[in-house]
């Protein structure tokens, strides 16, 4: 397919701008957990892991995009230990079940809005394809990692934007170290708690004398939980935002049921050497990390959750074979307690990231949802003593 020039050169654009190192503000503005952060307080703080967001904002109706998460540069090739959780399955995550098969992950992962799943999955295909060219033929087939959230409130989502080439050149531009998020990449016609919301990362570090491993979370919040519902760090911080900068539509407009409900997808590298049995544990703490924001999730919530290790590698030798795992899994429980305490801190701190780094937002039919006042609520934390 071959897109419009003006198409095109915004898409292009801003995701150079997104993939290159960006110097500040892609941090939470306050510390809170047992653990440190890593130096980028995000998923890429994970040594080999890439993260690319495509952004597109067009006219005043189309407000979508799409992120891509790597574990590896080829992860064909070298494929990752890795499990699967739907803590709520109101949701699609394509390419999952052989991911609870086979123990491993194949693929980039891939996140955008719910009717775009199709285009991004043609276009891993044919990026693995330009890749590994004997894929299909005599190789075996990849079933791509597509997640989705519902952005229609902001975004005229039945224009299906995001395209297969779109992805291609996403997931050709993923790069390691900084990555902006917010309202960038999939996250960007996303809202929860009825502020505008996104893309959030965060990760922990562990001491040496635990091994010294990093936890790094992402996640696309579209959470559909009521304002009143947000804590952050204990503080009853959407309480006292009840009637602040709610939703504005240019007329009435009722929402109600699943569409109510919206949806998070939480991806959790680590480099700890964890095996599928272990990982499905890390995910199910991931759940923790996510309520102790308030978050609920509601019957029409699709609340997705990957996870894989880094450091245990399947190698692909070609024809179908793989190689045994390149390390052993970690069997020191103290270590493994420690890392369910970091995902489930990093995971709340990816979420109250996509909430701080988000900017307000008018879109498609004139609706405009606003962004977390950010001062008022660090404020409200310092009179609380809620934070480092």
């Amino acid at each position: 397919m071959r897109l419009p020039m003006s198409r095109l050169l915004v898409s292009t654009l801003l995701m150079l701008f997104i993939t290159l190192p960006l110097t500040a503000g892609a941090a939470l503005p306050f510390r809170f957990g047992e653990f440190a952060s890593g130096p980028l307080d995000g998923i890429t703080d994970v040594p080999g892991v890439r993260v690319g967001n495509l952004t597109l904002i067009e006219g005043s109706d189309v407000r979508t995009g799409a992120t891509a998460v790597l574990p590896n540069a080829d992860p064909w090739d070298e494929k990752v230990s890795a499990a699967f959780l739907a803590f709520n399955g109101n949701g699609e995550m394509t390419g999952t079940h052989w991911i609870t098969e086979s123990g491993y992950l194949e693929e980039p992962i891939v996140l955008t809005d719910t009717l775009d799943v199709g285009r991004a999955d043609d276009g891993v295909v044919s990026w693995q394809i330009e890749k590994h060219p004997e894929i299909g033929r005599s190789d075996d087939v990849p079933l791509p990692v597509v997640a989705e959230c519902d952005d229609q409130g902001l975004n005229d989502i039945q224009a299906r934007a995001v395209t297969a080439e779109d992805v291609v050149r996403l997931l050709d531009g993923a790069r390691e170290g900084e990555f902006a998020r917010g309202s960038v990449g999939a996250g960007t016609g996303m809202r929860a708690f009825d502020f505008k919301a996104g893309i959030g990362s965060a990760s922990r570090r562990l001491p040496t004398a635990l091994g010294g491993y990093t936890v790094g979370v992402l996640v696309n919040d579209n959470t559909g939980s009521t304002r009143e519902q947000l804590r952050i760090v204990g503080v009853p911080v959407g309480e006292r935002l009840r009637d602040v900068d709610r939703t504005t539509y240019p007329r009435p407009v009722s929402v109600g049921g699943r569409a109510a409900s919206g949806s998070i997808v939480v991806v959790v590298a680590t480099n700890a050497p964890l095996d599928s049995r272990q990982l499905h544990a890390i995910a199910l703490r991931a759940a923790l990390g996510m309520g102790r924001t308030g978050l609920t999730s509601d019957v029409g919530s699709g609340d997705l959750f990957v996870a894989f290790s880094t450091t245990r590698v399947y190698r692909h030798t070609g024809h179908f074979n793989l190689s045994a795992p390149s390390v052993p899994a970690i069997v020191d429980d103290d270590r493994l307690d420690a890392l369910y305490q970091a995902t489930a801190e990093a995971t709340e701190a990816a979420i109250y990231d996509a909430l701080f780094e988000a900017t307000t937002m008018t879109g498609r039919r004139g609706v405009t949802v606003h962004a977390l006042p950010r001062e008022r609520v660090l404020e409200m934390l310092r009179k609380a003593g809620a934070t480092q």
